[in-house]
């Protein structure tokens, strides 16, 4: 087949000056040999649970409406994949295609995250968990190996516990060699004394309040050169529980994940503590970010350890608030002075841990520079081409202190809400023609700030690559 751009794609390459990288595609895997590998590696019984995650959606239909609450199931996603678009399905799903597209589609470069493998992060198995990881990576490895030069299959990390990250980190980076790594910043854990009830979980962001210290996963991330990509569902979990509609569950989904770790990995400290880590939340777009980030600065401003004196206890002056109450309470409020302590009890209570005041500590955090550093520094955030709040990241104007967020173009083709991969970049382009982006904002979106994530936590990531030229350059400038 003959792949030539449209004239609309064409035009748009023809004004840039830049490649065009794509942050965050979606590979779809062929079962079939995974399942094969998924054998060598762990054999027939895990082959046979893998069977069974495949079928899921005819298995979670025999389930009664009434029983799915108590079983802790809700609706996930269903008809999520390309079909009436016949060649974008097999795009996504064979390698040299999606190569022989690229051009077509107006890309250099792609990031191709899982499509079935983001299981991997999820599967409660402790069995079949670490095999599935070993059996997708090297499906992505073997079968991606030789059109690295324009895409780079992303590995799938499961992060049950820190040990089982490394291990598979260790594997699909150091021995398999591939150089971007997919994680889950939440996990959901059974509540301590509830197990056998699958409804009563918990979610674990990884870093602060965690039961497990992964900052053993961190450093070894900082040590291969790995970006922390976050790439996590939100339903099922908090108001996006319904048995019956995935849409209501799946609007704000990956924001409210990505929200959740982003939260975590900051007031843990981690992005603080591992300067050379670089780390992007993905497929969230960037209006939850530029709202956490407005959110944390007011919280520092009232709530820092300084200002926290403020709230004090201690500070109150007792005799000054019961003389005001003598002369301006109500008569009922008169007549119960006696029991002015237990009225300023709740919510002032001086027998607070004292120790535990400052709330920003474990964050390294000790001015508002230092929160926009992370943001701006530390943080990237992945955006669907069609979202009009991309544009928000580049207003200095509507974000405090004038910050400036780093938005990654992210087609996610290869699922449901890209019906034609030939409109990704068209419609990324929207933001230039409806004046809220100018070229260099469109140039940091749709390329510097994905060679920003990924080369500034490893150098040499574009070496061999289409675009190594440009990114080297734009490393050498920043």
């Amino acid at each position: 087949m003959n792949f030539v751009r449209s004239d609309e794609v064409e035009a748009i390459r023809k004004q840039l000056d830049h490649p065009v990288i794509d942050g965050d595609g979606h590979l779809i895997e062929y079962n079939p040999l995974v399942r094969d590998f998924l054998v060598e590696i762990a054999g027939e019984d895990a082959a046979a649970g893998f069977d069974q995650m495949l079928g899921g959606s005819a298995l979670a239909r025999q389930v009664p409406e009434e029983m799915k609450r108590g079983l802790g199931m809700t609706r996930f996603a269903w008809w999520g994949v390309p079909t009436r678009n016949t060649l974008d399905r097999a795009t996504a799903m064979m390698p040299k295609l999606m190569y022989e597209r690229m051009d077509e589609l107006g890309l250099d470069y792609a990031l191709l995250f899982p499509t079935y493998g983001l299981t991997v992060t999820a599967t409660p198995d402790d069995t079949l968990r670490p095999a599935l990881a070993r059996a997708y990576n090297r499906y992505y490895a073997e079968c991606y190996g030789e059109y690295r030069d324009r895409m780079e299959p992303v590995a799938a990390i499961p992060c049950f516990t820190p040990d089982e990250a490394i291990a598979e980190l260790d594997y699909a980076v150091g021995e398999l060699g591939l150089k971007a790594a997919m994680f889950s910043g939440v996990i959901s854990r059974p509540v301590p004394g509830a197990e056998d009830v699958r409804g009563a979980r918990w979610m674990d962001t990884l870093a602060h309040d965690s039961d497990y210290d992964y900052d053993p996963l961190w450093k070894r991330c900082e040590e291969l050169g790995v970006a922390i990509t976050f790439h996590a569902s939100g339903m099922g979990w908090g108001s996006r529980m319904s048995r019956s509609n995935y849409v209501y569950n799946h609007i704000g989904n990956f924001a409210s994940a990505g929200e959740a770790a982003c939260r975590a990995m900051f007031f843990g400290g981690v992005a603080q503590r591992f300067p050379n880590l670089r780390f992007g939340f993905l497929e969230g777009g960037v209006g939850w970010a530029a709202n956490l980030f407005s959110d944390i600065l007011g919280h520092y401003e009232k709530r820092n350890q300084d200002a926290i004196a403020h709230y004090d206890p201690t500070e109150l002056d007792r005799n000054l608030i019961e003389q005001l109450l003598k002369e301006h309470a109500p008569a009922p409020v008169k007549g119960a002075l006696d029991r002015l302590d237990d009225a300023l009890l709740m919510l002032s209570d001086p027998g607070e841990d004292r120790s535990l005041a400052n709330e920003f500590a474990e964050a390294g955090i000790e001015s508002a520079d230092d929160v926009k550093s992370v943001f701006e520094q530390k943080y990237f955030f992945g955006c669907e081409a069609d979202d009009p709040m991309n544009a928000l990241a580049f207003d200095k104007e509507k974000i405090p202190m004038g910050a400036r967020l780093n938005a990654i173009f992210a087609s996610d083709i290869g699922h449901w809400d890209v019906p034609d991969f030939r409109e990704v970049l068209p419609e990324a382009w929207e933001l230039v023609d409806d004046g809220h982006l100018d070229r260099d904002d469109f140039r940091a979106f749709t390329c510097d700030n994905a060679i920003q994530l990924l080369g500034g936590a490893r150098p040499d990531f574009f070496e061999g690559t289409v675009v190594e030229s440009y990114a080297k350059e734009r490393l050498a400038a920043d």
